[in-house]
């Protein structure tokens, strides 16, 4: 095992870096925000396509890079460490690999190309549940169905007669109804990756279809107002759309979107170990640059023993979440999907409790001009808080992770109640 990283990932970083501190400021961050779409565009198209950051991890063939999960962790470090607004995240890590894993080779020719530099942009449309319980990190069901023992995904597709988003088949192709709310980057993405139920309660099951807002008709989009401007979500609604059903069209091959799910459940994981861990390390940064400026008494207030105690813990514990977020992107592009989706559960859980730790800590050691809205450590409280309620609880995530490693009995009724 070498989950070390290398001078070409090095390189990555580094230029990613260099990019964002030109065109990622604090002000750069606010306005960006405040526009329709949730990001800068033109800053999106510098990194999508001169960057070839949307592509990273997109095969040669197909206009991407090449790379893999690692290589896409740190450079999402990097947004998170600037909070950069974009689609990343939803586009690269979300979208692409589900194209790639389950689409028809027409659909992978048409959509790659477009997804891995940047022009188009993804998002996946979760009618229930939470993005970890599809991806099977906290849900018990979702899990034993990426385990083949028969588990029902129907708690994060809205399954049954209604509720979520239900398909059906018409003449002219299928036709999706219902809505979904919290859906990332929902409102600008230019492809959406619907999870629907179909067959009803019997025979039900969970397909995914590809939907363009732009030429779809009764698809409705409105922008949430959310704790963290920073990742934008919406409300989709879909009204009798027409829409394309990712991979065969033959019923008789039944590709199952929840054991796809749950196989990129490592990558995604280590991805936003990696966002958080560069939030938390910014706000870190930050935090001691304060402390060596402030001063109380006459001295820094860095200078004493208390506050200096308090940004060695910090310090290891942020060191701590990231040799985490790496290793378990190590795992996942090392190909070790069990170990790699219960090291990614256990990193994603350290990296979103570091986060949450390092910015309340930062508020904290800034004292009142920590709290103002002209101050960044407000930005990053909001967005480790807001990043916790959507892809934790740490608890479920640590608990479906000792379940994963063989910890607990999957027969054992005392899991449920560790769940």
């Amino acid at each position: 095992m070498d989950a070390t990283v290398s001078e070409e990932q090095r390189e990555i970083r580094r230029t990613v870096r260099d990019v964002l501190l030109k065109h990622c400021g604090s002000g750069d961050v606010r306005a960006a925000v405040l526009t329709p779409g949730g990001y800068d565009e033109e800053l999106w198209r510098r990194l999508g396509r001169e960057l070839g950051l949307a592509g990273l991890a997109v095969e040669e063939r197909y206009g991407g890079a090449g790379y893999g999960p690692m290589e896409l962790a740190l450079a999402c470090e990097e947004t998170g460490r600037a909070l950069c607004p974009s689609p990343l995240f939803a586009t690269a890590a979300l979208t692409t690999p589900l194209v790639a894993a389950l689409g028809t080779r027409g659909q992978r020719e048409r959509l790659l190309p477009r997804l891995a530099s940047g022009e188009l942009t993804g998002t996946l449309v979760l009618p229930s549940g939470t993005l970890p319980a599809a991806l099977g990190l906290t849900d018990r069901a979702a899990a034993i169905s990426r385990k083949g023992a028969g588990g029902n995904a129907a708690d994060w597709s809205g399954g049954g007669r209604s509720g979520g988003v239900q398909a059906r088949r018409t003449d002219d192709g299928w036709r999706l109804y219902g809505e979904a709310g919290q859906v990332l980057d929902g409102h600008s993405a230019g492809l959406l990756l619907v999870a629907a139920h179909t067959g009803g309660y019997a025979h039900g099951r969970t397909l995914l279809f590809l939907v363009r807002p732009e030429e779809a008709r009764g698809v409705v989009r409105r922008r949430l107002t959310t704790l963290d401007e920073t990742r934008p979500q919406a409300r989709v609604q879909l009204r009798d759309v027409r829409a394309e059903r990712l991979g065969e069209a033959d019923d008789a091959v039944d590709e199952d979107a929840g054991g796809a799910l749950a196989a990129m459940g490592g990558t995604v994981a280590a991805v936003l170990a990696a966002e958080a861990v560069g939030a938390a390390d910014r706000v870190l940064e930050r935090t001691v640059e304060y402390a060596r400026v402030r001063e109380q008494f006459g001295r820094p207030i860095g200078s004493f023993q208390a506050v200096g105690h308090r940004l060695a813990d910090l310090h290891v514990a942020v060191q701590a979440a990231r040799s985490a977020a790496y290793y378990a992107a190590w795992a996942a592009g090392a190909g070790q999907a069990a170990t790699g989706a219960a090291v990614a559960g256990v990193a994603l859980a350290r990296a979103l409790e570091t986060a949450r730790l390092v910015a309340g800590e930062a508020i904290q050691l800034h004292g009142g001009i920590g709290v103002t809205w002209d101050h960044d450590a407000q930005l990053y409280f909001k967005r480790a808080t807001s990043d916790e309620l959507l892809f934790g609880p740490v608890h479920g995530l640590r608990a479906r992770a000792a379940a994963a490693a063989g910890l607990f009995d999957a027969t054992d009724d005392r899991e449920a109640v560790v769940l």
